[in-house]
Parts: C-alpha cells; structure tokens; sequence
C-alpha cells in the first residue's frame, strides 16, 4: 500500500485545512476482491470509529464540509477528482483506493466512470453539511474546534491519521 499526504493552504473562496493533511491511501485493502469492496470500506470504516453514511459518486461541484472530517472509500470504477477548490489538484483514484479529507477541504469529482461508486463516512458523533462558498466566521470556528480523529478511518490505532494527530498535540 502506497500513502501520500499533502496539506493545503486556504486558496480561491475554499478554506482547505492548513493544519491537517489529506491522505490517499493507494490499495489499502489488497486482498479484498472487487465485488467485496462495498462490505470491506464499510466494515473498517465502522471498526475505526468512521460509520459509513452513504454509497454514492461524488458531487461534481466544489464543495467542503464544515461541521466533519469526511473518509471516502472507492468500491467501483475510477474518478479524478479535483482536491482543494478550484486550481486545486486533480487527483485520480481507482476502485481500491481510499482518501481522508479533513474538515474545510474543498473536493468535486472532475469526471468519473459510468461505474463510478464511492462509500462515505464519518467520525462518530460529526455529520456533515455542504458548504460552497466562502466561510463566514462561523464556520471558521466550526473548523478549528473539530477535534481531529482519535482512529484513523482505514488503518485504526496508529494509522497516519493518528500520527498527524500526534504530532498536532505535540505542537
């Protein structure tokens, strides 16, 4: 399994989440089988703290969500979508793959397959909401305060997501 992460700094109207990174997570589920996709996604999204709440594409406008942190498992097809607003960066992922997207993160799906279909969720206790301009100063404070994680959504106890919080309480 391949990881990358970038962080992303506040560009055009969308906030992005300069403290917190976005995490690809490249075929983090090797063994599972195409058809097995959805069960997995689900079933370690739940077993993190992350229940899943909807199996859908992606919206294909610039949106972030103010209220959560957002985990999205790829169960079929492939997608590139665009990572921190517009002019953000044009990502690609395939059916196997997951992404992490922390709280203020701008995303849209660029273009997909027909076959396209994503699993999304989030941690206990966050739901989300669809923001698509800039934040007022109320939605800044949302952000701010969400806590991070305790687990990451995909690996559990010790995955990247816990180390990024680590080192956030170490600051």
């Amino acid at each position: 399994m391949e990881i990358i992460t970038f962080r992303l700094a506040e560009h055009d109207w969308v906030p992005n989440n300069p403290r917190l990174p976005v995490i690809i997570y490249r075929q983090p589920l090797p063994s599972a089988r195409v058809e097995d996709l959805i069960g997995e996604f689900e079933r370690i999204f739940k077993a993190h703290g992350w229940p899943p709440q909807w199996r859908d594409g992606v919206y294909d406008y610039h949106h972030y969500h103010s209220t959560t942190h957002e985990a999205l498992g790829v169960v079929a097809g492939q997608a590139v979508l665009t990572i921190g607003g517009p002019g953000g960066r044009d990502i690609e992922l395939s059916a196997g793959d997951a992404i992490l997207l922390p709280a203020g993160t701008g995303h849209r799906a660029l273009k997909s397959s027909k076959d396209f279909l994503g699993v999304g969720a989030y941690p206990e206790g966050q739901s989300w909401d669809i923001c698509r301009e800039a934040p007022d100063p109320e939605a800044r404070l949302r952000m701010a305060s969400l806590p991070y994680p305790e687990h990451d959504p995909v690996m559990g106890p010790g995955g990247p997501a816990c180390v990024q919080r680590a080192a956030q309480l170490d600051d």
